[in-house]
């Protein structure tokens, strides 16, 4: 079985290939080629975990090492893939949900002329997550973690003839480069430490290396898991991700990119474990990013902005889990897994309710789309009822695992990061509402579009041409049915997790568990995560359900203002590293235009003008070279003379 592994990334690489450099020949055949390799890896995938479940738990990892990369002595890099438990269950939910976003994929994206290469760019991002996740040391998932920033640069900014398409692809590219700086330090400090930065010795070792290393070790991993997921303080390209296509935010937000680095804390648990310093601040980001994530989610209008607060909302909940250290390891890749099913859902019925209002994204422009759209409404709603944490939906078993692990760590600590997840649950449930109550209920707010012959002409009436109303209707099958699929996830996939602890003996041996003494018990926990739970519900129902919703969005508060504004994370940015940057720059220019290009410049004048006044004396006249010899003649027989003489 072993040798099944390199497939999982060798097909969706192989369709990468073959649709990037195939040409223009396989434009019709290109997104069946795309959905066809993505399929295959699942299946691969599938074979593998129905192996894996033959095997005792302490002998289910497999290797398999397909070449030397770096054959140095004392520098040994492998080309190895290590499948056990955790990369498992990110092979499945890679393939899967990324094999449902190829099919869904094929439909909305029918008219698009570059089609194929859409896909190519899907299958590059799935060889390149597959490579991350699999890879047996750091340098390697390095490696698939540049190329899941190369594919997410690519997908975001696919309809890079829009500027802010453009713009939002190097915005999450050059914010990304930061979180990698840390990565490749954390890399460095490795192998100056262990003499390797393969997994299992490294792993092994952690806990005969001082804490000093392991916390600097730690934060390093923290930032480069911050980049990639977006936490604070790298957290601003999320949502200006959104420009790409539907399925891009579906495959980047919910299964994949943003995921890479709740598994890179998780792998790198023994680290984490050795420093509870690196561990508390991991906690912390990931407290204040689901709080940070969840308002911004509640003030915006555009639907796909709002879901990306709640990208950044719920993998901070993952990060806090995963800084909880063994209690909560495993209930990060739980909710990690149920978010999977739930986000992408939620996305892809965005993308289904913008086909079928005329790409609008402006859920104020909504409303009453339940009659129109029941299918996406059902799977929609189903999502909505699983992220809120809704008793018996798959959010419901995962995240109240989390908030019962944040109390579990005991002390001060427990009752704030426990209250701070409780807060956020009450957050989600109000946005989510809202979401839901502006898209499918209440009056339909639709306007007519600007006429794109004069977009700067409003339609006089509804009855003006095809192209100003829209025209609300069901999507295609090749969309629909990934939603239901999705829908089904969102429902069960928690249930069958927490069911017999399965999921936490799935995980256990490769992540660990402790229990943590919780001041709390279960059914307390539960009752005041549904409590809070029905109080957002509430106060969003009392804001949006019960009056008519102004196309225009008021002024509101401050808070709501600063919200809209993404918590003034890009003012920050600006003042804090944009200005100060533009200044820096400024200085070194003028340095190097008066100091370095001054010297070189000054140099070489003084040498142009001593060569220009010596070239009076080259005057081709034989007279003037005669009566230079004598004069240098005599010049040196009186020296001589002299030099007797004394």
């Amino acid at each position: 079985m072993e040798n099944l592994i390199g497939l999982l990334v060798a097909a969706p690489l192989l369709g990468a290939a073959v649709l990037l450099c195939g040409g223009r020949r396989l434009d019709r055949a290109g997104h069946w080629i795309g959905t066809a390799l993505a399929v295959a890896s699942f299946v691969v995938g599938a074979v593998l975990f129905a192996d894996m479940l033959g095997r005792d738990g302490e002998d289910r990892a497999l290797h398999q090492r397909l070449f030397s990369w770096v054959p140095v002595e004392g520098f040994q890099a492998d080309v190895a893939f290590q499948l056990d438990q955790l990369s498992m269950t990110f092979v499945l939910l890679i393939t899967g949900v990324g094999s449902l976003i190829h099919i869904y994929s094929i439909g909305y994206m029918e008219h698009d002329e570059r089609r194929r290469r859409f896909f190519g760019y899907l299958n590059l991002f799935l060889a390149a997550m597959l490579l991350l996740v699999l890879a047996d040391n750091y340098l390697l998932l390095y490696a698939g973690w540049e190329g899941v920033g190369l594919a997410s640069y690519l997908l975001i900014g696919f309809w890079q003839h829009k500027p802010s398409a453009a713009t939002a692809a190097k915005k999450a590219f050059i914010v990304n480069r930061v979180g990698d700086v840390g990565l490749s330090i954390a890399i460095m400090l490795m192998f100056t430490t262990f003499g390797t930065f393969a997994f299992e010795p490294v792993l092994a070792s952690a806990g005969e290396t001082s804490e000093g290393m392991l916390t600097a070790i730690g934060l390093m991993l923290l930032l480069a898991a911050c980049g990639k997921s977006a936490q604070v303080p790298l957290q601003s390209w999320l949502g200006d991700a959104m420009e790409g296509p539907t399925p891009v935010s579906a495959l980047i937000h919910a299964a994949t990119m943003v995921t890479a680095g709740v598994y890179l804390i998780v792998r790198s648990g023994a680290i984490f474990n050795g420093s509870p310093d690196a561990q508390l601040v991991v906690a912390i980001v990931g407290a204040v990013t689901l709080l940070f994530g969840a308002i911004v989610g509640s003030a915006k209008d555009d639907i796909k902005k709002a879901l990306a607060g709640s990208t950044m909302s719920q993998i901070g909940y993952m990060v806090l889990a995963a800084g909880l250290g063994p209690i909560g390891y495993v209930f990060a890749i739980m909710h990690l897994v149920t978010h999977g099913f739930f986000k992408a859902g939620l996305f892809l019925g965005a993308g289904s309710v913008m086909h079928g209002m005329n790409d609008e994204v402006d859920m104020r422009k909504y409303g009453g789309l339940r009659k129109y759209m029941p299918v996406t409404f059902v799977t929609f709603g189903l999502g909505y009822l699983a992220i809120i944490g809704f008793p018996g939906l798959s959010g419901f078993w995962s995240k109240d695992k989390i908030i019962e692990a944040a109390f579990a760590k005991g002390g001060t600590e427990g009752w704030i990061l426990g209250g701070v997840a409780l807060l956020g649950a009450a957050i989600t449930a109000y946005y989510m509402t809202r979401v839901m109550l502006l898209t499918f209920f209440g009056e339909k707010r639709w306007a007519p579009s600007p006429s794109p012959e004069a977009p700067d002409v409003e339609p006089a009436a509804e009855t003006a041409g095809d192209h100003a109303m829209p025209h609300p209707h069901e999507s295609p099958k090749s969309m629909t049915i990934p939603m239901i699929v999705l829908a089904f996830g969102s429902v069960f996939a928690g249930g069958l997790f927490s069911w017999n602890s399965s999921f936490l003996h799935w995980l256990e041996p490769v992540t660990g568990y402790d229990h943590g003494h919780s001041p709390l018990s279960a059914a307390a926990v539960t009752g005041a995560t549904v409590v809070v739970l029905l109080l957002g519900v509430l106060v969003a129902w009392l804001q949006y359900g019960r009056k008519p919703v102004p196309v225009t969005a008021p002024r509101g508060s401050l808070l709501t203002r600063a919200a809209r504004r993404d918590l003034l994370q890009d003012d920050f940015n600006h003042v804090a590293l944009v200005k100060p940057g533009e200044y820096l720059t400024r200085g070194l220019v003028y340095v190097d235009n008066k100091g370095v290009d001054g010297v070189v410049n000054g140099t070489a004048a003084a040498v142009g003008g001593l060569s220009g006044r010596m070239r009076r004396m080259q005057n081709g006249f034989v007279r003037t070279y005669a009566v230079s010899m004598f004069g240098g003649t005599a010049v040196l027989i009186a020296a001589t003379l002299l030099m007797r003489a004394v």
